[in-house]
């Protein structure tokens, strides 16, 4: 894969040069990257072609960088892999058949060099090098419609009477286009960077994968309901502020986001105590935003399989149990990290234990301990497909 991003984009795109996942397909390929390769199918390549807008054309070649050469027969073989490597590859980064229609070039071809020359080395598995090409694809995905739907449609409205949205398009993305790249791969690099420290830092190898972590789901109250009194553009406006918000805080506070759902995001910390910090600041921010509904959190401790930069695991649907539970603007926590919370010195055994440390304290003309969070035992309950549970609420404490 190119180191500037522009391999992985730069798959069997759709004739139309738009994103991935429209539901169009090239060249009326609808079957096998290989199709059949006879007059009909070559015929109705050529017409798809020369019916396509011919800026969409421009802006396609500006994107990629090259002219469409080969077919995903031709770029395979040029690029000395199997057509089912290759066809594997191509579904995997998200791209949709095209048959025979020549939509291919030099950067798909040197994408498939690179990716089949990893499993070559020994470098990667053959599995593996399929889900580098699927994890990368879904993400520059999501990346790239957000980048069309909500940047450059804002950006190309035409700036005076009469220009149109494509007179305008062409010369933005040629500006743009080099200085987002570099962006991307910055970011990209920083990331990659600090996941890979926190990895290096694991006890041993199996917890390179299964590891131990906070995660926590924080859940707007009351969302179905907006949605049937909230117009579209409103609501888009509100989950667009609440994912901003929740992404700004669990950056800024040491934590993780691992994907937000809308109405609900999904964080990871590997403390406790950040993760309990998350989630008191949401509440908090949020409670204080009158354009927001209240929220609840529910935090889980425990070991996490993580994959494609998602989380799965006992842990996790433990989480997301505790949240649908919560009280309006409360956190509740499971057993296991309360006792990751004494643990660390960050809240007391309990508010008993806490004053009996104080008056020891006091008597010996020392500071008494001092907690960050105080932890409140609640009724026990049944959690479908989890057993009995024992919640927590969390809240701060005040010394």
């Amino acid at each position: 894969m190119e180191a500037s991003g522009r391999a992985e984009g730069s798959g069997p795109v759709e004739t139309s040069g738009r994103a991935e996942g429209s539901g169009r397909v090239d060249g009326g390929g609808r079957g096998e990257v290989v199709g059949r390769g006879d007059g009909a199918d070559r015929a109705e390549a050529q017409a798809a072609a020369s019916e396509e807008d011919p800026l969409a054309l421009r802006l396609e070649q500006l994107i990629l960088g090259a002219e469409r050469r080969y077919t995903p027969f031709q770029a395979a073989r040029s690029a000395g892999v199997s057509v089912e490597l290759a066809t594997r590859f191509w579904r995997a980064m998200g791209f949709a058949d095209i048959g025979q229609a020549k939509a291919l070039t030099e950067a798909d071809v040197l994408a498939l060099r690179r990716l089949s020359g990893l499993v070559e080395a020994g470098l990667l598995s053959e599995a593996m090098a399929v889900q580098v090409a699927r994890s990368t694809g879904q993400t520059t995905a999501r990346l790239a419609e957000w980048q069309i739907d909500s940047f450059l449609e804002g950006l190309t409205e035409p700036p005076e009477p009469g220009m149109t949205r494509t007179e305008v398009t062409y010369p933005l993305v040629e500006l743009l286009l080099p200085e987002l790249e570099e962006f991307l791969v910055y970011v990209w690099r920083r990331q990659l960077a600090a996941a890979t420290g926190r990895v290096v830092q694991a006890a041993d190898d199996e917890e390179m994968v299964d590891r131990r972590l906070a995660v926590g789901f924080a859940d707007l109250v009351g969302f179905t309901r907006l949605t049937r009194r909230m117009e579209e553009e409103e609501l888009g406006e509100l989950v667009e502020a609440f994912e901003t918000t929740a992404a700004d805080l669990v950056a800024a506070h040491g934590g993780r986001l691992i994907k937000t759902l809308g109405d609900e995001v999904l964080y990871a910390a590997d403390d406790a105590g950040l993760a309990a910090e998350i989630a008191l600041r949401l509440i908090e921010t949020m409670a204080g935003d009158e354009t927001m509904p209240e929220l609840r959190v529910g935090i889980a401790f425990g070991t996490v399989t993580t994959r494609m930069g998602d989380v799965f695991g006992t842990t996790v649907n433990l989480a997301s149990r505790l949240t649908s539970i919560a009280p309006k603007d409360a956190v509740l926590v499971d057993g296991a990290f309360a006792e990751e919370l004494t643990r660390t010195g960050d809240a007391p055994v309990s508010e008993a234990a806490a004053a009996d440390e104080a008056a020891a304290a006091e008597k010996e003309g020392e500071e008494p301990p001092s907690y960050r969070f105080a932890l409140q035992p609640m009724w026990q309950r049944a959690v479908r497909g989890l057993g009995v549970v024992e919640p927590w609420q969390l809240r701060r404490r005040s010394n």
